[in-house]
C-alpha cells in the first residue's frame, strides 16, 4: 500500500479524507481523540509545503444540509491543535469552493462542509467523486474508521486521484495486521457490547487464530439465551448482575475467571464493555477487565467508542499500547474481512 511518504507534495493541492466524525454537543466537541489521531497526517503535509483540503463526514445528516452536523466546531479545535488557521468552506462542492481552493496557498488548511450533506456521499456516486476530485492533485485516505464503508470519498473518490494511505491508515492497519497474523502468545481477544451480526463472525474468526477469546456484554447474552454454536476456546459468563430479568454486566465468578486468564496474556484485543458501565450498578465487570488489562504485561490494543468511553472514564485510556479510531472498520478488518477503503488504495 502506497503512503503519503511516497509520492511528492510539495505545493500539490491534496485531498485529504480523515475521521472527524466527533460527538458533539450543543456546538461542543466532547471526545477530540480522532481528532488528534489525525493531526500527523496533516502536519507531515505542511512541512512539505502542500495545500490541504480535509474533508469528512459527520453523523448521520440523512443527506441534506443540517446546521446541527456543521463540521465548523471541528475547524475551530483543529486549528487550537495545529496552532495553525483551518478555514471552513460553507459547503464541499459548487463553484465558489473550486475557487477558493484554486487560490490556495502552500502551508493554507480549509476543511470542507460534511460531505453527507449529500445523499451521492453514502451512495458512493462517481460524479460526486469526480467533482471532489477536480479540487486536488493527490487523494490521501485517512480515515481507517470509515473505510469499511463504500462511499463516495472512500472508494470512487481513489479512481480519479493518484491516491495513498495517510500516516494513520498506515498505522491502523500495520498494527493491527500485526495483531492478527503474529501476536505474541498467549493471544486473548476480548468481545463484549452489543451487534451480535458484526461480531459474531469476528469472535469465531479470533477464536481460530487466538488461544482464548472472552465474551461478555449484550453478544454474550444472546449467545446463551439463543443456545448459538461457539468454538470450545470461546469463554462465555459463568454469572451476571441482573436488574429483574436482565442480565446487565458479568458477575463476580466470571470478572474472577476472567482477570486471571488476562494476567497471563501476551498480546490483547479488546472491543467491546462487558456491561451497562454507564449505570454505577452495572460498571464493576467492565472496570475489573479493564484494570486487569492495563495491568497485565500484554501488547494491548482497544477499539469501539463504547470501549473507548469506559476506559476513559476509569482514567485508564493513556496505559492502552493503540488505540484504534475504528470500531466498526477495527472489526470487520479482525474477522478478515476486505475493507473497501483499502482495497481502493491497491
Amino acid at each position: 500500500m502506497k503512503t503519503v511518504e511516497d509520492i511528492d507534495l510539495i505545493n500539490k493541492r491534496v485531498l485529504i479524507r480523515a475521521d472527524f466524525n466527533l460527538p458533539i454537543k450543543d456546538g461542543q466537541i466532547t471526545d477530540d481523540f480522532r481528532l488528534k489521531a489525525s493531526c500527523p497526517t496533516i502536519k507531515f503535509c505542511l512541512e512539505k509545503k502542500a495545500k490541504i483540503v480535509l474533508i469528512s463526514h459527520l453523523d448521520q445528516p440523512g443527506g441534506k444540509v443540517d446546521p446541527a452536523y456543521s463540521l465548523k466546531p471541528v475547524a475551530e479545535r483543529l486549528s487550537e491543535l495545529l496552532e495553525k488557521p483551518v478555514r471552513m468552506i460553507e459547503d464541499c462542492l459548487g463553484e465558489k469552493v473550486k475557487e477558493e481552493v484554486a487560490k490556495m496557498e502552500p502551508g493554507e488548511i480549509f476543511l470542507l462542509e460534511n460531505l453527507r450533506f449529500y445523499p451521492e456521499e453514502e451512495a458512493n456516486d462517481s460524479a460526486f467523486a469526480q467533482k471532489l476530485a477536480s479540487l486536488a492533485e493527490i487523494y490521501i485516505n485517512d480515515a481507517f474508521g470509515s473505510s469499511h464503508r463504500a462511499h463516495a470519498s472512500i472508494v470512487e473518490l481513489a479512481e480519479h486521484l493518484p491516491a495513498v494511505a495517510g500516516l494513520l491508515l498506515k498505522k491502523e492497519v500495520e498494527i493491527l495486521s500485526k495483531s492478527l497474523e503474529s501476536p505474541a502468545q498467549p493471544a486473548l481477544a476480548i468481545i463484549g457490547g452489543a451487534k451480535i451480526k458484526v461480531k459474531l463472525p469476528v469472535i469465531e474468526s479470533l477464536s481460530k487464530k487466538y488461544d482464548q477469546v472472552l465474551v461478555g456484554g449484550k453478544i454474550a447474552n444472546e449467545i446463551v439465551d439463543n443456545q448459538l454454536s461457539v468454538s470450545r476456546n470461546v469463554k462465555l459468563p459463568l454469572d451476571y448482575v441482573f436488574e429483574g430479568e436482565k442480565k446487565l454486566d458479568i458477575g463476580a465468578k466470571t470478572s474472577k475467571e476472567y482477570t486471571q486468564v488476562i494476567s497471563q496474556a501476551k498480546t490483547i484485543i479488546w472491543n467491546g464493555p462487558m456491561g451497562v458501565f454507564e449505570k454505577e450498578r452495572f460498571v464493576k465487570g467492565t472496570e475489573d477487565i479493564a484494570r486487569a488489562v492495563v495491568q497485565s504485561s500484554a501488547y494491548t490494543v482497544i477499539g469501539g467508542g463504547e470501549t473507548i468511553a469506559a476506559l476513559n472514564k476509569f482514567g485508564l485510556l493513556e496505559k492502552i499500547d493503540h488505540v484504534s479510531t475504528g470500531g466498526g472498520a477495527m472489526l470487520e478488518f479482525l474477522a478478515g474481512q476486505e475493507l473497501p477503503g483499502l482495497k481502493a488504495l491497491e
